[in-house]
């Protein structure tokens, strides 16, 4: 019953949460950048004119894809909130991210194309290191269900420290913050337009951007778990380090220059390697 509740939660309030860290996230960027900024409700009203636009579409086939995207990104969530395999939680993540990128690639647009093109090696970039997580938290907790994981009676970060610095560096990669906005950019200075989201519009661009705020949650939600064990005090840690982890990732955006594709991928795959790969040598090692 309980886990039920958790993923209705996550379900109905998750949208909401992560439109108010956009939100937050456009202020303080301002902020950072000497200039006042959106109000924080910003997110929601551009929503909401969105939705009330014409909905027109490059194909048939485009809207069915970010409607998919959406979905499997809910769904990821909703494994993962309801205490069940994070291994599961991050395979139905990554099918998401290839809905994206067949949206992105259903029309005939070279700058869509390109993004997508740019958005499958980001996934090639990452997807080692979160497949590295799930396995640490099954060496540290003998369990891969989220459920046994917070329930751990030490919190994983006191083994896992690499492994959190680790997803640190590709979050930034999965939000398409700089210095990894390479697919898309949520700023003005993408030298192909908007990548990814050059031919979506009106409800398509919404649909994705509901898709995102589930997304950061999500991502959040994996941050918290590093935190979490069996004392309630380990519930407002979590809280917090979330908050620090996500202010983090704004900084990093806003004091960082774009970088090339190669860049990204070698240094996505030597922190894996580094961060990630020692950590989960030690907790071989220290079984």
């Amino acid at each position: 019953m309980t886990s039920i509740l958790s993923v209705l939660i996550y379900l109905i309030l998750a949208p909401i949460a992560g439109g108010l860290l956009d939100g937050a996230d456009r202020i303080i960027s301002a902020r950072m950048q000497g200039r006042m900024g959106p109000p924080l409700l910003q997110p929601f009203y551009d929503l909401k004119k969105l939705f009330s636009k014409q909905m027109i579409a490059v194909n048939s086939v485009q809207l069915l894809l970010n409607l998919s995207y959406l979905v499997f990104l809910a769904a990821s969530g909703a494994i993962l909130f309801g205490g069940s395999d994070i291994l599961m939680c991050l395979f139905v993540l990554s099918t998401a991210d290839m809905f994206l990128i067949m949206a992105a690639s259903s029309d005939s647009s070279p700058f869509a194309t390109m993004g997508a093109n740019r958005e499958m090696i980001q996934m090639m970039a990452y997807e080692p290191l979160t497949l590295l997580i799930a396995v640490g938290f099954y060496l540290c907790t003998g369990s891969f269900m989220v459920r046994d994981i917070v329930a751990a009676p030490v919190s994983a970060i006191v083994r896992m420290p690499g492994m959190l610095l680790g997803f640190l560096f590709i979050t930034a990669v999965k939000l398409r913050k700089s210095p990894f906005d390479l697919s898309t950019s949520h700023h003005a200075h993408q030298e192909m337009v908007k990548g990814l989201t050059t031919e979506m519009a009106g409800p398509t661009l919404a649909i994705m951007n509901i898709a995102e705020y589930y997304e950061k949650i999500l991502l959040l939600g994996i941050v918290a778990m590093f935190v979490l064990n069996r004392s309630w005090q380990s519930w407002p840690l979590a809280v917090i380090a979330c908050l620090i982890f996500y202010f983090l990732e704004i900084l990093w955006d806003n004091v960082s220059a774009r970088v090339k594709w190669k860049t990204m991928l070698v240094s996505c795959w030597t922190t894996t390697l580094l961060a990630g790969g020692l950590n989960l040598l030690i907790l071989m090692l220290i079984r």
